[in-house]
This record gives C-alpha cells, sequence and structure tokens, in this order.
C-alpha cells in the first residue's frame, strides 16, 4: 500500500492575487480585523450550503456549549469549493485585515498560498499541549506542515473519487456501477440510448470539471503514475495522459446540455431526482442527498469508486489555523483545540457527509457510506485532488480551472495539455 510520496512542497510560487503582501506594514503587523475583537471568535469559511453549514451550526453551537464566554461570527461567503470565499480571504489578508481563522485546505494550498506569504503561525506547541501527534495520521499532519512546522489543523476528510448513483435508474435499465473507464463509456452509452442523461455536471464555477478530469487522469494512471504528474516527473505529453484527456473528451458528450447554468448542488438534485444517472463529486454530496433531498443511502441512491481507482483514495482536507496579526490567539486556539477534538469532528462530519480527520473517532457516528470511507481512507493509496487545491499552488489551480473551462467548450486536447504543462513554469 503506497501512502507516501506526494506530500511534497511545490516550488511553483505564490498565487498571483497575494503579490504586494509581504509590503512595509505587512500582514503579520498588528491586526485591525472583525474577528480580532475581545470575546469574539471570527470563523471563515464557504460552508453555505446543504449539509455543509448545517455541520459548521452544530460545530459553533457545541463551541459557544464549552466556552460560554465566548462567542462566533460565522464569516461564511458563499460559493462551491470556496470560489468566492477565497478572493474575498486575499483582499482581508493583503489589506491586514484577517478573520480569527480560516477554512483552507490541506496541502498546497495552505503550503504554498499562505505559508509561503508568512501569514501563518506554528502550531507545533499547540499540537504538543494537545497531544495530537499521534490523534492524525501522519500522511495528514505532513500535508499540513512545511519543513516539520505545522500549520493548521484538521477538522475532516473527504474523498473526491468518487460516484453516486440513482438507484433505480440504474435497476431500470439493467445496469451494475461501472468499475473501468471502459466500462464508464458503455453504460454511459446505454443510458443515453435510454434518454437517461448519464453524468450530471454543473460548471457554472469550472473547479467541478477540474474535479472530474483528476479522477480520470487518477483511473487511467493509477496512483504512483498521478502523483508523479504533479510532481513534475511526469509530463503531461505522455500518452497515458493524452488518453486521459481524450476519455474526458468523451465523457463531456454524456452531461447534461445545461451543465455552465447549473451548480454542484442543481447537477446533484438531477441525480436525486432521476433526471441524471451519475455525478462524480465529493462526498458533501453524500450530505446534501441526506440533508437538502432527504434521500436515504443505499435505498435511494447508492455511490461506487469512480472507476478504474478502486484502492485509491483522492483526499480533499478543510483545516483551520492561526492567522498572524490577530490580537486573540489565545482565543483562537480554544476553538482550534475544540475543533481538534473527537467529539466536534464526530459532529460536524456526519452532516458535512465526510469523515473524521482523527483516527480515533467514534465510526458508530457514521452511516453505511461514512463507514466504508473510514476504512478505504485507512487502507488505501493517498492521492491528492487537484481541484481542491493538495496538488498544486492555487496559482497553478487558477490556470488548470481555465484550461479545463477551454477544453470543455472546444475539446483541443493538444492545446488542453500543452497549457497545463506550461503553467507549471509560470
Amino acid at each position: 500500500m503506497q501512502r507516501k510520496g506526494w506530500f511534497f512542497i511545490s516550488a511553483l510560487s505564490v498565487a498571483v492575487f497575494l503579490s504586494g503582501c509581504n509590503s512595509d506594514e505587512g500582514v503579520g503587523g498588528e491586526g485591525s480585523g472583525s474577528g480580532d475583537e475581545q470575546g469574539e471568535i471570527e470563523i471563515f469559511s464557504w460552508w453555505t450550503g446543504a449539509g455543509e453549514e448545517d455541520g459548521l451550526l452544530a460545530l459553533i453551537d457545541y463551541f459557544e456549549e464549552e466556552y460560554p464566554e465566548l462567542t462566533v461570527n460565522n464569516a461564511a461567503v458563499a460559493g462551491g469549493a470556496g470560489t468566492n470565499a477565497k478572493a474575498v480571504l486575499a483582499t482581508r489578508m493583503q489589506g491586514n485585515d484577517p478573520p480569527s481563522t480560516f477554512q483552507v485546505h490541506a496541502g498546497e494550498e495552505l503550503i504554498q498560498t499562505w505559508v509561503a506569504a508568512d501569514m501563518m503561525e506554528p502550531l507545533n506547541d499547540f499540537y504538543e499541549e494537545n497531544e495530537l501527534m499521534d490523534k492524525f495520521p501522519e500522511e495528514l499532519i505532513e500535508m499540513v506542515s512545511s519543513e516539520g512546522t505545522i500549520y493548521s489543523v484538521p477538522m475532516n476528510i473527504h474523498r473526491s473519487n468518487v460516484v453516486f448513483y440513482n438507484l433505480s435508474v440504474f435497476e431500470e435499465n439493467g445496469l451494475e456501477p461501472p468499475t473501468s473507464l471502459e466500462e464508464l463509456l458503455e453504460v454511459a452509452e446505454v443510458l443515453d440510448a435510454a434518454g437517461v442523461t448519464p453524468i450530471a455536471l454543473g460548471d457554472q464555477e469550472p473547479w467541478t470539471a477540474t474535479h472530474l478530469f483528476e479522477n480520470i487522469l487518477l483511473a487511467e494512471l493509477g496512483p504512483d503514475a498521478y502523483n508523479s504528474l504533479w510532481q513534475g516527473e511526469l509530463s503531461f505529453e505522455d500518452p497515458s495522459v493524452v488518453h486521459a484527456a481524450e476519455v474526458f473528451g468523451e465523457l463531456l458528450d454524456y452531461v447534461n446540455t445545461d451543465h455552465a447554468s447549473r451548480n454542484w448542488q442543481d447537477s446533484a438534485q438531477l441525480v436525486g431526482e432521476g433526471e441524471a444517472a451519475m455525478i462524480n463529486m465529493g462526498d458533501w454530496a453524500h450530505g446534501y442527498f441526506l440533508n437538502d433531498l432527504n434521500l436515504a443511502v443505499n435505498e435511494d441512491y447508492g455511490y461506487f469508486p469512480f472507476p478504474g481507482t478502486e484502492g485509491s483514495f483522492n483526499v480533499v482536507s478543510d483545516t483551520f489555523g492561526l492567522p498572524s496579526g490577530v490580537s486573540n490567539p489565545d482565543e483562537v486556539k480554544e476553538f482550534l483545540g475544540v475543533l481538534a477534538t473527537p467529539e466536534a469532528q464526530d459532529i460536524f462530519n456526519p452532516l458535512k457527509g465526510g469523515i473524521p480527520a482523527r483516527v480515533d473517532a467514534d465510526e458508530s457516528n457514521y452511516d453505511v457510506y461514512g463507514q466504508s470511507a473510514i476504512e478505504d481512507f485507512r487502507n488505501g493509496a493517498l492521492t491528492p485532488s487537484l481541484a481542491h487545491g493538495s496538488a498544486m499552488s492555487e496559482g497553478y489551480l487558477t490556470q488548470a480551472n481555465q484550461a479545463v473551462n477551454i477544453f470543455v467548450t472546444q475539446r483541443d486536447v493538444d492545446r488542453f495539455l500543452s497549457s497545463l504543462e506550461n503553467a507549471r513554469s509560470e
């Protein structure tokens, strides 16, 4: 089982939108943010959708019960995968107005965007004081560390390479879950002929199409070569990568025609209502099906690893750290301390649709999907998500999303892969 090798520090530059952050004032100076008021902690995230908002509110309630002298300012900004929140956050950080703490994906999004810009405080002592070093997988701690210094606390684990499907649609068409890219295309053809949209996509925000592409890459390359691609050891001109892009183009022929006007929730709704058969989405979609559409897992919808990725676990982890310059760091650490507990993680994650980052959380708090995801996380080959900031820097991801968006409309494989390759050196 391969579980190491991709937790590296990219040589790519910090995202362009952060240029100028290390000015004379410096983000690390005395903060004046609205979350700095004594007795108030400002929690900045993009958790506003069904399931994720429920989890966040339950987490806040739990924290305020534990610390009644403190109040939480929920500063969530709507937008899937943090599209809008990240822009707002960058402006605030550059303006010396950091929130008390903010949601950030483990991996390169944290390290290359905020740590490289010297905007986060070390948390090694915090980990030691709270006896956390053996409470998270070693690989996960590496994801939130740079040169041995830890900078954030993982709240959850999500899986990128999972497909949710409408059970009735599959049964009515005599279909079984596909286990390879070839079978996925065959199933899509059967569904298309039956008048059912095979794959739901909502790329109003381009990260969802990137999410689909990264899992086609994982299926085609396998975990070792997939990791090598992001480490710069495999070229985007490699025949296997070219074939993955070609399959991506073929699958796009089977998505809903109105994909550009839908977000991920809208596209997931197509699956829930039986207008579409499948959606490749992180397991926050599980929370959406349960909490917003009131559907039952293994009765109304099922799930399977993205075809060809059995045995791999494409990791997305939401974390929170301590920004430099806040005036109430001790109070923020109180929140981080609660967030790191198994009680808080077991309150939040069943509602959000993910699984706990801690290794000692109570599995009985999770449904059949959650328990299967916990098992797969423990035993699978871990790989980083490009679409969610773990594999590459925020600057690279911005360019990758643009390249994917162009490919969705133009289907030019050579141009697409050249753009992804050239973005490495920019």
